[in-house]
């Protein structure tokens, strides 16, 4: 197909810039063909250069008079020309002689376009964009697409190949449905578009003809990401794991309280997934302290009631300690085997734990990365819960998953991930969701000061203290270096501790997992009522008794950063208060985060918010791999929009593969020809698989 052929066979497209235009444009037709215009120009033809105005760009017919080389660097070559009534100049910055004399012969007429400026009372155009005959005036006159550019391709260059590209655009068959197809141009019609412009209207992105291609990528990637997913399905059929409800009653008995309705939600839709053949794979999202670990938990009971075992994989030593404390008498009250495996267990401990999972005495592993070493084998993995998933790779999580025969793979997350991203990113998971709260939390009360008014809220902690408060102390980031963090903690622990002796401690990094652990457990329960913490290490600890957050320089985090931090409070039933302190250097950006964060306490809402501040290369307040590359669908220009697409493209995506899984179709047909052009073809050699 033409528009799978290289770009070389367009016109202009020579061998010695053939990596500049690869680099710029791509390497076929096709993707040369999504480099869309990003301005267009006018070229208004005047008579005389008296008729145009400074800075437009203009097209004139006028005779070359004088030409005045240059003998130095520096200053330019320029040609004096008359249009009749006036003289104005042509400059040209290290202009080659022979060039300028062959296209600009003396006494010749020449059609001149380009903008027009004023120089010491005469006029000039510097680097004309075009030098013709008269005869050429259609070629100059009109609209003109402006393109993004690189070093040693010009404007001229990227207008002749996309005229080369369309003379020859072929015809394709829709690939839209009905519904869809009528709100927009056909294809054709949208690629002839969007590379002639006419107004600034048609290079905006609700343009009908860039939706239509916005929505066209948009589709492809959905439709790749379903069809992996279902090609991944029918090669491995998961596990059935279906109880009898034995074991689940009798956990739902032991709660100490009631389940909210988004958490019956969760385990009614994680349920019906893991009673069926297909192998599940659904992301658990929920906002910090929503009780996502008793869903997975039901999830793990329903597993061992089938007679499998499961295993949760935690990012940190102090979280898998954590979930054990927190699930053991659960699991002792109805009669399931739990243990934990970190790096700590060695020895006669660790050989008893590999026993017993072998020997399937153990129905539930919680871990860190030590449950994913080779000498780790389950009797009969089902499910494997991985928490905080953004924390582990790719590979660490098919190690886990190939502990077992394709057992059913739980995600959970408790950053808030903005419904765009979800998409585009776990487009092929499920999704459930947990929107509410535990009885009996209170919102949690943000406070923005300066850091001036430090002494204040060192006076606040001290009245805190006296009835008996548990403080975090979030010490400031400063670029992103553990050293620098690490004495800026070392500093405030020290100024904290000569104020309020014996009642602080701290907690980083470069600290032994038992040391960690020994400060932990006195803040918990112990003398210390004062935590500070750098922010590379996961104080994700639950801490009921802890109601006050303090954040040094939190103009310095993302909003998302921001509000998991904030989320280590209000976990009990007493309110709480967050403090942000920030610097006298406070960007617009900056200020726009600490406002949000003092407004609500809603997660989804902060997500949504961070990504429109951020764009979508930063999530989690430290880089992250954020949206795919699209090249039209800019989400960071108008998440709003795109987002709407991102979502009619899965829901379609999804509709496709139930009723048309083979793409054999005439739709079917054309939709494959669709993810060859946007370059995933994979996915449609799986759909011709089944």
């Amino acid at each position: 197909m033409f528009l799978n052929q290289p770009i070389t066979c367009l016109s202009g497209v020579g061998t010695k810039r053939r990596s500049l235009f690869e680099r710029l444009l791509g390497l076929r037709v096709i993707d040369a063909l999504m480099h869309l215009p990003c301005d267009i120009v006018h070229r208004r033809f005047v008579k005389n250069v008296s008729q145009g105005q400074e800075g437009e760009v203009i097209a004139i017919v006028a005779e070359v008079a004088k030409h005045s080389p240059s003998f130095h660097p520096r200053k330019p070559y320029s040609v004096s020309c008359f249009d009749g009534t006036s003289f104005f100049d042509l400059v040209f910055f290290r202009g080659k002689a022979s060039y300028l004399q062959s296209a600009l012969p003396i006494n010749s007429k020449r059609l001149i376009s380009g903008k027009l400026e004023r120089f010491q009372d005469r006029w000039k155009i510097t680097h004309p964009d075009y030098i013709t005959t008269p005869d050429n005036l259609t070629l100059v006159s009109g609209a003109e697409p402006i393109y993004p550019l690189t070093t040693g391709i010009t404007n001229k260059c990227i207008n002749r190949l996309m005229k080369s590209a369309l003379i020859n655009l072929p015809e394709l068959p829709e690939w839209l449905d009905e519904t869809t197809r009528n709100q927009w141009p056909r294809w054709h019609e949208a690629i002839q578009c969007v590379h002639s412009p006419e107004t600034s209207q048609d290079l905006n992105i609700t343009s009908p003809a860039r939706l239509r291609l916005a929505y066209d990528e948009l589709l492809a990637h959905q439709l790749s990401l379903t069809l992996t997913r279902k090609h991944q399905h029918t090669k491995a059929q998961g596990q059935t794991l279906l109880g009898n409800g034995r074991i689940t009653a009798k956990l739902r008995a032991a709660l100490p309280f009631t389940l909210t309705p988004g958490q019956e939600k969760a385990i009614t839709e994680i349920s019906q997934d893991m009673a069926s053949s297909h192998q599940m794979h659904r992301l658990l999202q929920g906002d910090v302290g929503c009780g996502k670990t008793i869903v997975a938990l039901m999830a793990m009971a329903q597993a061992a009631e089938a007679g499998y075992q499961a295993a949760i994989l935690a990012p940190t030593d102090i979280l898998a300690r954590q979930h054990a404390a927190k699930l053991a008498p659960l699991c002792a009250a109805c009669g399931i085997r739990l243990e934990i495996l970190t790096a700590r267990e060695q020895g006669k401990r660790r050989t008893q734990i590999l026993k017993g999972l072998g020997d399937h005495q153990i129905d539930i592993l919680v871990g860190t990365h030590a449950i994913i070493q080779e000498s780790v084998e389950f009797a009969k993995l089902g499910l494997a819960v991985i928490d905080e998933q953004h924390r582990f790779g790719v590979e660490q999580r098919l190690a886990l998953m190939q502990k077992g025969n394709n057992p059913d793979v739980l995600a959970m997350t408790a950053t808030p991930i903005p419904r765009t991203l979800m998409l585009a990113n776990y487009g092929d998971m499920d999704f459930s969701f947990i929107q509410d709260k535990p009885l009996g939390r209170q919102p949690i009360s943000t406070r923005v000061l300066p850091l001036s008014r430090l002494d204040e809220v060192i006076t606040g902690i001290g009245r805190a203290l006296s009835t008996g408060a548990k403080i975090y102390w979030v010490c400031p980031l400063i670029e992103e270096s553990e050293a620098l963090d690490l004495a800026a903690a070392v500093n405030r622990k020290d100024t904290l501790a000569q104020l309020f002796p014996g009642k602080v401690g701290l907690v980083h990094g470069k600290l032994k997992a038992e040391e960690k652990d020994a400060v932990m457990n006195k803040f918990i329960n112990g003398s210390l009522n004062i935590l500070i913490a750098t922010t590379v290490i996961e104080i994700g600890v639950d801490v009921p008794d802890a109601s006050i957050m303090v954040i040094e320089h939190a103009e310095r985090f993302g909003l998302a950063q921001l509000h998991q931090l904030r989320g280590r409070i209000g976990r009990g039933n007493q309110a709480s208060t967050c403090l942000l302190l920030y610097s006298n250097a406070l960007t617009p950006v900056g200020r726009k985060r600490l406002e949000i964060m003092r407004q609500t306490n809603d997660g989804f809402l902060i997500s949504e918010e961070d990504l429109k501040l951020r764009g979508s290369g930063e999530l989690l307040g430290t880089k992250q791999s954020g949206l795919p590359r699209f090249r039209i669908a800019d989400f960071s220009s108008n998440p709003d929009i795109y987002a709407e697409l991102l979502a009619m493209a899965n829901k379609d995506a999804r509709r496709i593969c139930q009723e048309d899984p083979t793409l054999s179709t005439p739709r079917g047909q054309a939709l494959q020809i669709l993810l060859s052009l946007q370059g995933r073809d994979n996915a449609a050699k799986y759909s011709r698989s089944g």
